[in-house]
């Protein structure tokens, strides 16, 4: 891998936004996902909808989409994008035991939108977290990671262990 210059910093050393102003506009996509573990019985009363708070997978769900929406305001070097779409994919998984959740964003603009399938996967994530924590608090939040992506001046990109996988 070649050493590229550090772009988020300026001659002195101070973090700056980088510009992109000069780009070519192009259709960009991204997919990330991630995952929390849980007690057993935790899964199952997400799975019969008995927790109190109410319906964990449609919380997750907004939670997943306005977490993408307001990535800027969370990272604070990243560009304010207008998303054309946020998908978001919420698995229960028995052999977690846990849940999956898994965010596409798309966007016709002059920078990616990696951290927007991230963040959307994060906030997904913590909802549930909030949503179960009076009955689990040692749930783990973890993997969160780009699967793939697409556009822009890198073209192609795919996590090598998720080739297989067509939703990627």
């Amino acid at each position: 891998m070649d050493s590229e210059p550090l772009t988020h910093l300026d001659e002195h050393g101070h973090a700056r936004m980088v510009d992109v102003g000069d780009k070519p506009v192009s259709r960009r996509r991204a997919t990330a996902e991630g995952r929390i573990r849980m007690e057993r019985e935790t899964l199952l009363a997400i799975r019969a909808g008995g927790m109190s708070k109410g319906d964990v997978l449609a919380v997750a769900r907004l939670a997943a989409i306005g977490g993408a929406k307001r990535t800027a305001d969370t990272i604070p070097l990243c560009h304010t994008l207008p998303l054309d779409s946020v998908a978001v994919e919420v698995e229960l998984d028995a052999e977690l035991p846990g849940i999956r959740i898994r965010v596409e964003t798309s966007v016709e603009a002059r920078t990616g939108v990696e951290m927007e399938a991230l963040c959307g996967v994060s906030a997904g994530l913590l909802a549930v977290y909030d949503m179960c924590k009076g009955m689990d608090r040692g749930m783990q939040i973890g993997e969160i990671q780009l699967v793939a992506k697409q556009g822009g001046r890198s073209g192609v990109w795919r996590r090598p262990d998720d080739l297989a996988d067509p939703r990627a």
